[in-house]
């Protein structure tokens, strides 16, 4: 049997502010399953607390759960004399259509959950770990899902040799580097044999055929450029 529960307010006085919020998340997530949610809500609401204590204090709505979970792991590692991995911080905006179908992953929440560990992931072998648990739960990986994927490690490889951002335009892709000086080391655009320019605020214009930025074929580009296996 489904249960019920009402919550009857007071007509002589007003409620406050934290506790309209916590009502609002009560009616918005009251379908099975959502306890999770309601207690993530709850935390974002009265803060995460001192980790070392007993208070319940904080702001974790400042910056969200999971950036609080990522600070937290960078400061403990801090505090063991371990070393922190720097954040994969390129950008590549390929305009292809990498997404994770919702007939592949019908909850809202594990659709996000897998974009997370996507975006997340810092080598190849996590892309593959996370590649073999998605066709594991899910089925075999569509191919959108797997183009995403090619994606996150292009922007891993791309990250490691210093690259900002790849932006395909209309006719040529735009590499943005961290240091200029990485222009004058890495000679890594002959390895596509295409003619480059290189502009004053010195972003590389790498021109390529019309027939180059078919999806398929613009990511084996990128592979060679960055000489991803």
């Amino acid at each position: 049997h489904r249960a019920y529960a009402y919550m009857l307010l007071p007509e002589s006085r007003p409620i406050t502010p934290t506790a309209a919020r916590r009502l609002k998340a009560i009616e918005e997530y009251s379908h099975l399953g959502a306890g999770f949610r309601i207690a993530l809500r709850d935390l974002e609401i009265r803060g995460a607390g001192n980790i070392l204590g007993s208070e319940q204090s904080g702001h974790i709505q400042m910056v969200g759960y999971q950036m609080y979970c990522q600070l937290l792991a960078e400061a403990v590692k801090r505090l063991k004399n371990e070393p922190v991995e720097k954040p994969i911080t390129a950008v590549l905006d390929l305009k292809t259509a990498a997404y994770i179908p919702k007939n592949y992953i019908p909850m809202e929440r594990s659709r996000m959950e897998a974009y997370r560990k996507i975006a997340a992931a810092r080598s190849s072998r996590e892309l593959q770990e996370i590649s073999a648990e998605l066709s594991d739960i899910y089925g075999p990986v569509p191919e959108e899902v797997k183009e995403l994927l090619e994606i996150a490690e292009l922007r891993i490889a791309a990250d490691k040799i210093g690259v900002k951002s790849i932006v395909a335009g209309e006719s040529s892709l735009e590499f943005l580097f961290t240091d200029d000086k990485l222009l004058t080391k890495k000679n890594i655009f002959e390895r596509v044999g295409c003619k480059t320019t290189v502009a004053n605020d010195g972003t590389v214009y790498v021109h390529l055929p019309k027939n180059y930025f078919e999806p398929k074929t613009l990511l084996s580009v990128l592979r060679k450029i960055l000489k991803v296996a």
